[in-house]
């Protein structure tokens, strides 16, 4: 199939996820156009059926602000004719769902133009925060229920549409994924004693978000205080956000900033979360929690809030430890039985590489899409 996928390419699990269904598709034979306005987070330098379309949003002096809503609907039409797309795949539905209902609306106008299938995946904020807001609630429900297909990364992001915005379209459920070939613990004993500073009773912990509020960064630094105050222990912060400042202005308040090593947005994680003991991710609100996935695949246990779409991640007790997101001292009592208690460790982490192997790997998943896929193609033709 000819596959255009519209993403955000910043740090984020939209992105990365389209990322990475995109070289996955290409992998398998598809011809995907990525499209968005800069090479996203994860791409590939260069890969065989795989390429990128820049979308350039100019600004005029009539106009407030850039128009990327519009600049995208035409770079979709641009690149949809100029490649012959059969689906046009928008994550995230605010703005991007928008612009491929636009855009098709222009190639169904268009003599003898060939119409691409449009399918909208949601996968979170774009719902439960962005689409719900009364400025844009109509408009993202009407952008959904005019995709040909929608899906959702978790029952829980389902369920919060149908309760949060008007819509009637059938949600299917194909969870986000890995490639586990890439996605797989490889200790560098080296890398790890650059953070223990070769003190081998010290744990790493490690927490990675885009710190905005939801991700609770503050209460990373509470729960890392409670575990350090009983084990030996430094704390990785990998990523960057408005909220990362609050973090170690905590973590100097309770005097543990020395313990505390903050890395910025890293590309490539495999390696540090292959150096890591414990994943805190203590959040609000999580539609899947790609993060926790990505911990478990490096057999890093995850001690989490019980909210959203991580219960549908981390079977509680068994692949993982969850929590209320206020039981900062659950989370840490949690914590440091993992850090403690090596056999617990090791069955969890054990445990949570299975389920991720058998649930979450590229192989399992990306053929739903292409059902998907086909079955939305098919659908229409038979409408037809």
């Amino acid at each position: 199939m000819n596959v255009g996928i519209v993403c955000y390419p910043t740090v984020g699990g939209s992105g990365i996820v389209a990322t990475e269904l995109a070289k996955a598709l290409a992998e398998r034979a598809h011809h995907v156009r990525l499209i968005s306005t800069e090479v996203p987070f994860r791409s590939p330098e260069f890969q065989v059926g795989l390429a990128f379309h820049a979308v350039q949003t100019p600004g005029y002096p009539l106009l407030r602000e850039p128009q990327y809503l519009l600049s995208l609907a035409n770079k979709i039409v641009q690149v949809s004719r100029e490649h012959d797309l059969d689906i046009i795949h928008a994550h995230y539905a605010i703005p991007h769902a928008a612009a491929a209902y636009l855009a098709r609306q222009i190639l169904a106008n268009s003599p003898g133009g060939k119409v691409p299938r449009v399918i909208t995946t949601l996968h979170g904020t774009d719902v439960t925060l962005i689409g719900s807001d009364r400025s844009y609630s109509e408009t993202a429900a009407f952008c959904i229920d005019q995709s040909d297909g929608v899906t959702a990364v978790s029952e829980s992001l389902r369920s919060d549409t149908y309760r949060q915005l008007d819509v009637q379209a059938d949600i299917k459920v194909i969870p986000n994924f890995l490639d586990c070939s890439i996605h797989h613990r490889s200790e560098d004993l080296k890398l790890r004693a650059r953070f223990t500073e070769g003190q081998e009773e010290t744990s790493l912990v490690i927490h990675v978000s885009n710190f905005r509020p939801v991700k609770q960064a503050e209460a990373v630094i509470d729960i890392f205080g409670r575990i350090r105050s009983q084990v030996p222990a430094k704390l990785l912060l990998v990523g960057d956000g408005p909220d990362l400042d609050k973090a170690g202005r905590r973590a100097r308040d309770l005097g543990i900033s020395d313990s505390v090593v903050q890395l910025g947005e890293q590309e490539q994680i495999v390696p540090l979360l292959s150096v890591a003991d414990l994943f805190l991710l203590p959040s609000v609100q999580e539609s899947f929690g790609l993060a926790a996935l990505e911990a478990m695949a490096c057999q890093v246990p995850v001690v989490a809030s019980h909210v959203g779409g991580l219960p549908e991640v981390i079977d509680d007790g068994v692949t993982g430890f969850l929590h209320p997101p206020e039981e900062i001292n659950g989370m840490a009592k949690s914590a440091v039985r993992l850090l403690t208690d090596r056999r617990r460790h090791r069955a969890i982490a054990k445990a949570a590489l299975a389920a991720v192997v058998q649930r979450f790997c590229a192989s399992v998943i990306v053929p739903e899409y292409e059902t998907f896929y086909a079955e939305v193609l098919n659908r229409q033709v038979v409408a037809v």
